[in-house]
């Protein structure tokens, strides 16, 4: 925008502004979210002038500029939940990750000092999600024997990891599925 353009921009702006004001106040009943509401009113149409149509009612483009920026915001309030306490804030958390990778490095350490044959059936059932049946197809064996198998390396692998039931797990071990498959899946 030119020199020239903004000086015969500016007039017209300030003008605006008491009327701004008092539209502002009567949509949203608060004369300092009102104040704001205008500046914002105010900002939009200096950055987007070349979009005015000359000729047309400059003050009604404003107007509608700030009635649409009040109309914007309330639609986005309404999908925000309020939370002056701090209530909801306090419940979010996110857990530390090196638990969870800590636990995944002593998994892998652990399926490492189980037999060939179970650490295979184990990974196929519980880490792959395949059937019985198909583990056993793969592995050229009976069924019985891969379940014996997958039952004595879940056995093997939570003495290994000092587990004796899910809890054991840190937060974020719990949703990782490969973990938890290997050791709870039937």
């Amino acid at each position: 925008m030119s020199a020239p353009e903004q000086d015969s921009l500016r007039e017209p702006l300030v003008a605006a502004v008491p009327n701004l004001r008092a539209f502002a106040i009567s949509l949203c009943g608060d004369v300092d979210r009102a104040d704001d509401l205008v500046q914002e009113t105010l900002v939009k149409a200096w950055n987007k002038s070349g979009s005015f149509e000359q000729g047309t009612n400059f003050k009604a483009w404003l107007f509608t500029i700030l009635r649409n920026t009040y109309f914007s915001e309330r639609r986005k309030l309404r999908r925000e939940v309020k939370d002056s306490d701090g209530e909801y804030a306090a419940r979010l958390s996110v857990p530390a990750e090196q638990h969870g990778h800590m636990d995944m490095v002593d998994c892998k350490a652990a399926l490492s000092r189980l037999s060939d044959d179970q650490r295979e059936a184990l990974i196929l059932i519980g880490a792959e999600g395949f059937s019985y049946e198909e583990v056993a197809a793969i592995c050229g064996c009976a069924v019985g024997t891969v379940k014996s198998r997958v039952n004595r390396a879940r056995v093997r692998l939570a003495e290994l990891l000092h587990v004796e039931n899910a809890g054991d797990f840190e937060p974020e071990a719990k949703a990782d599925p490969v973990l938890v498959g290997v050791l709870t899946r039937s």
